[in-house]
């Protein structure tokens, strides 16, 4: 029997717990604060806020290198002999993550990458359904496999599942976008006078403003929940709740009740890392989820 291990990048914001009760191995990308590049996760978030609240400048994010993938798979093939490692990479069209984790390889066997085309909760909500799709087909919660195993159809069937995943999020405050010159000084003066916060959408895997909701959180986010879920025939198993720390109790709550109303089975809290803070900032909130 083979032994499947999956990994992913932190930017992919897995749950501590859902990591731990799936058995998802996280590869830590970069948070570059002052001079210090610290492994994400290696570090509170509180961090990354308190250094832009003294200098107004973002930490700057980098991808896990090369040399980083190269050595992270052949440990895990050291570790466990004879074993089948899917990688699933942070959109392609969104870091150099998937670049380099295929560079990577081309020197390695038995490593694939899955490009998830979805951030965040988005590729949470990828990973976890193919979990669920390999215990299915292998017929064990431990992923292990006849020698014979179809691998490369697997890889296949879990790349096309990537078109399924679905993530919607809603910045804040636009401070950190602007001050990492992701939006104009226009732009961010327009929305802060008009108390604005911007929809950003996984589309194709590129991450685009759509439209705009008005006020205090609480004011809309019964509205931000029907949105979505009117927008897409998701499979109600689970939804995933994204926020960035900071985030009211209050809201934090009132996504549960929201999930519970709209008749998904279970919620799932995906709370930012350090490297979806340093773009989201403070109380960013979103959903992700899965299509039927």
């Amino acid at each position: 029997m083979r032994k499947i291990i999956i990994t992913t990048e932190s930017g992919s914001d897995v749950p501590e717990e859902l990591a731990e009760a799936l058995d998802i191995r996280v590869i830590p990308m970069h948070v570059i604060i002052g001079d210090t590049d610290y492994a994400d996760g290696s570090i509170p978030v509180d961090k990354v806020f308190e250094y832009f609240e003294t200098t107004k400048k973002v930490p700057s994010t980098s991808a896990v290198n090369i040399d980083e993938y190269v050595n992270y798979f052949k440990q895990l093939q050291s570790d466990y002999p004879n074993c089948y490692i899917y990688n699933f990479a942070y959109s392609s069209l969104a870091s150099s993550t998937y670049q380099n984790a295929i560079a990577s390889i081309k020197e390695l066997t038995d490593v694939d990458v899955i490009d998830t085309r979805q951030v965040s909760g988005g590729c949470t909500a990828h990973i976890v359904s193919c979990i669920e799709l390999i215990r299915k087909m292998c017929g064990n919660d431990e992923l292990l496999v006849p020698d014979d195993f179809d691998f490369t159809g697997l890889f296949n069937q879990m790349q096309s599942l990537a078109g399924k995943a679905v993530c919607h999020f809603i910045p804040n405050t636009l401070e950190y976008l602007k001050a990492g010159g992701r939006v104009s000084n226009a732009a961010y003066l327009g929305a802060t006078v008009l108390n604005l916060k911007p929809l950003i959408e996984m589309i194709d895997g590129k991450l685009v403003a759509t439209k705009k909701y008005r006020g205090s959180i609480i004011r809309w986010v019964d509205k931000f929940f029907e949105d979505f879920t009117n927008k897409y025939e998701l499979n109600k198993d689970c939804l995933y709740l994204m926020y960035g720390k900071g985030l009211p109790n209050e809201v934090l709550n009132k996504m549960a009740e929201l999930s519970d109303k709209l008749g998904f089975k279970k919620h799932v809290y995906v709370m930012t890392g350090c490297v979806i803070s340093c773009h989201g900032g403070k109380g960013a909130i979103g959903l992700a989820g899965m299509l039927k």
